[in-house]
């Protein structure tokens, strides 16, 4: 990376006569004939335009109709060869303007107008056409320290409580939302559903994000049977290729049921755990996917993945979904799941966390990651 005046930045967007300067959240967002400059300031948070990773930067806005144009309509209208007009990006910090190189546009994100029938570019992340250093980028994102990370408190009530371990979990990891940060009242629940299910759905209407962003358990509303009528369907993939279910019986529920993992074409095959440990795999599994902050690697050795968990406490319990075997490893503010691909192709790892330091460590192990956020 290099140092670079702002005239001379400014000059990468063409002729001065065409520029046009606008606003994307914090961000600056110059327009020009020859090219786009975005400059975003140093530092690291969620809710501003920032470096996000070694190869990413983020943009958070609104943002104005003509830079959504420019980012989002206008390599495609203008033809394949044209589309590599450059994105260029930098970052302001108190050196002064700091060149990362190019980007491109790999994801965005757009509301729908009610009043104009216009969809407004709300974020987008840009990647950079060469990642930075790790010192280039402590250069330009300067990490926050954490605070509050979640304990693991929990972890140690996994084989003798694990009512109390699920709900300390979900309590640290997800914030409360409304009113009030207190445990929520407890509320009538339907009487077939087995007790480990009733708390996991008290512990969500204050913190309904444990019900999951990948895959969902589904709310009260919209519990179901399956065809045969025989099973309780209460959980779905998240484009619908498998459920989960409990035996649905006319006598009541059993206190620690099995639960039922079927592909739809397919027989249900038990899983491993019970409900009151597959609730905990599911919120690990669910916490980690759906974390602010995440790494992840495919094709994992067993070597390389011995060293990435020497650090990390594995779960107690035995292996969660029947398709995909998936452990746990953990740390506080973190969660990483290791699933076997199968065939001989070694390990997939994802780890989701509430802080980026909580990744650091990971970063030790020399692996081809395709995306760190630490």
């Amino acid at each position: 990376m290099s140092l670079v005046d702002d005239e001379r930045a400014y000059a990468l967007c063409g002729s001065a006569v065409a520029r046009e300067w606008h606003n994307f959240g914090s961000a600056i967002v110059i327009l020009g004939d020859a090219g786009t400059l975005i400059v975003v300031e140093a530092g690291d948070a969620l809710d501003r335009s920032c470096v996000w990773n070694a190869g990413e930067v983020r943009l958070v806005g609104p943002a104005p109709t003509p830079v959504r144009k420019r980012l989002m309509d206008e390599p495609w209208e203008r033809g394949i060869e044209d589309r590599k007009v450059p994105v260029h990006l930098m970052v302001r910090n108190s050196e002064g303007l700091v060149y990362l190189g190019t980007g491109t546009v790999t994801r965005a994100s757009t509301v729908l107008r009610s009043d104009s029938g216009e969809h407004v570019l709300t974020g987008c992340a840009l990647r950079l056409a060469s990642p930075l250093s790790r010192p280039d980028l402590e250069r330009v994102r300067p990490c926050l320290p954490p605070t509050g990370l979640p304990t693991l408190d929990w972890l140690g009530h996994v084989n003798d409580d694990r009512v109390s371990a699920l709900e300390q979990f979900i309590t640290s990891w997800y914030p409360a939302v409304g009113e009030t940060a207190e445990r929520p009242p407890v509320q009538a629940l339907p009487l077939d559903l087995p007790e480990g299910l009733g708390h996991f759905y008290r512990l969500a209407q204050h913190r309904p994000r444990c019900l999951g962003v990948q895959n969902r358990v589904h709310p009260l509303s919209k519990r179901r049977t399956d065809p045969t009528g025989e099973m309780l369907v209460f959980g779905e993939e998240n484009q619908g290729g498998f459920f989960w279910s409990l035996l649905w019986t006319l006598d009541g529920p059993e206190a620690d049921p099995t639960v039922w993992f079927r592909e739809y074409d397919e027989p249900p095959i038990a899983e491993q755990e019970p409900l009151s440990g597959f609730l905990i795999q599911f919120s690990l599994f669910e916490a980690s996917m759906g974390a602010e902050y995440v790494a992840l690697c495919d094709e994992v050795t067993e070597e390389q993945l011995n060293r990435l968990t020497e650090g990390l406490l594995p779960v107690p319990l035995r292996p969660f979904c029947t398709a995909f075997p998936t452990r746990f490893y953990v740390a506080p503010g973190l969660v990483l799941h290791v699933s076997d691909q199968g065939g001989g192709a070694g390990f997939s790892v994802w780890a989701g966390a509430t802080h980026r330091t909580a990744l650091a460590p990971l970063g030790d192990t020399p692996l081809k990651w395709i995306c760190f956020d630490g």
